[in-house]
């Protein structure tokens, strides 16, 4: 292997791209690579170490739905149970169209809807009534009453029809709350974090983490505003703009100390974050030799799940070529996509240019961030790839 290609890519994105990125590759259960470019901190000049925490914003969304499938694996819940069943306030749920029509839901949401972003909720998190949810919780916002209170709002659309972005893993991360007893930060740090000793990955930003963290920029095109958290995965152009210094919880929605977001929730350091996609590489078990997930679940994790009615929805420029399994894109189509990554290539990113790429096949993890929402995924993400790829022997 040979990653002078990738270490150029990275040194090319942080002179034109990105203030400062790093990069974790793990082979076969081994770290092959890790490289760091460009600055933590644009106006003191502070070279990026790799060390830095992050937030990895919707690259979270690994975590949940691995801390979810676990409950799967011993038989807990089926794909198939209605939400329902766990928590009934979202028994009876009414279906909004854009037109304003309203109706009582046809369908039942289900826990597989959960995991494949078909249930029918949003991202508007301005919906929720947080004066109420203050109220009741005392300024906690604790997950399990932030999500049930999702119940009150409207679906987009019959759960199990389309495909569309949402807070659905925050749901889940509900969901493991009810069925474990526990706040899900603590179910995950016993049962995720701690088996794959990964010390350095985190649900809240204390004093000491945030004293750790790089500085967050945002890449404001000539004449843009700041995309919000989930229009900035889209990936704006690369026109000519600007980097603007935010403040690090810009993006993040974490309303009180007790919410652990289950699509959007962590900060972590790269080399860290990428022991868990290790894992998944190799079939769920850990460089601890601790086993997190069965190698037939996370089969099942990479499977495409969109159907032929969900799967036009799924339509992001930068991902065609994939499909959907549970909780990531899933590569069903390397010429549609360009891609010279293998078929059942998995990952996804974060709103700051979070990037994780997953090839059981290969036995390949990559963990790639830099620290800059609008992160023009749709430019980065297929290039960083094809030259990982490249990089690889065999």
């Amino acid at each position: 292997m040979d990653f002078q290609k990738l270490k150029q890519f990275m040194d090319r994105l942080t002179e034109e791209k990105v203030p400062g990125n790093a990069i974790c590759v793990y082979q076969d259960g081994k770290r092959v690579f890790d490289y760091a470019s460009g600055y933590a901190d644009l106006e003191t000049h502070t070279p990026m170490t790799g060390r830095e925490l992050l937030n990895i914003y919707s690259c979270s969304k690994l975590t949940t739905v691995t801390a979810a499938l676990q409950l799967y694996e011993q038989g807990v819940f089926l794909l198939t149970d209605p939400l329902s069943e766990y928590m009934p306030e979202f028994r009876q749920m009414d279906v909004c169209t854009e037109d304003g029509h309203c109706e009582k839901a046809k369908n039942p949401i289900t826990i597989g809807n959960l995991f494949s972003m078909t249930a029918g909720f949003n991202y508007d998190i301005g919906l929720l009534n947080t004066e109420e949810l203050r109220e009741q919780t005392g300024g906690r916002f604790d997950t399990e009453t932030v999500v049930r209170s999702l119940a009150k709002q409207p679906l987009c659309f019959e759960p199990g029809t389309r495909w569309q972005y949402s807070l659905c893993h925050d749901v889940l991360a509900g969901l493991v709350c009810v069925l474990t007893g526990k706040p899900f930060r603590v179910y995950v740090q016993d049962n995720v974090f701690d088996p794959l000793d990964m010390k350095e990955t985190y649900y809240h930003r204390t004093p000491e983490v945030e004293s750790r963290m790089a500085s967050q920029y945002t890449f404001v095109e000539e004449g843009g505003e700041l995309a919000d958290a989930v229009e900035a995965q889209r990936a704006g152009g690369t026109n000519n703009g600007y980097f603007k210094k935010v403040d690090k919880s810009v993006g993040n929605f974490i309303p009180g100390c007790e919410y652990d977001s289950g699509g959007a929730g962590i900060v972590t350091a790269v080399p860290d974050y990428a022991k868990l996609l290790a894992a998944l590489a190799n079939g769920g078990l850990g460089l601890t030799g601790q086993r997190i997930l069965s190698d037939a679940t996370v089969r099942l994790m990479k499977t495409n799940h969109l159907t032929a009615q969900t799967a036009p929805s799924f339509n992001w420029d930068h991902l065609a070529g994939y499909g959907y399994g549970l909780g990531v894109r899933t590569m069903i189509d390397p010429v549609r996509g360009g891609s010279n990554s293998s078929i059942g290539e998995i990952g996804w990113g974060g709103a700051a240019g979070a990037t994780a790429i997953v090839d059981t096949s290969r036995r390949l993890a990559v963990f790639y961030s830099h620290h800059m929402l609008n992160p023009q995924e749709g430019y980065y993400q297929p290039r960083l790839r094809n030259v990982v790829y490249s990089c690889l022997e065999g």
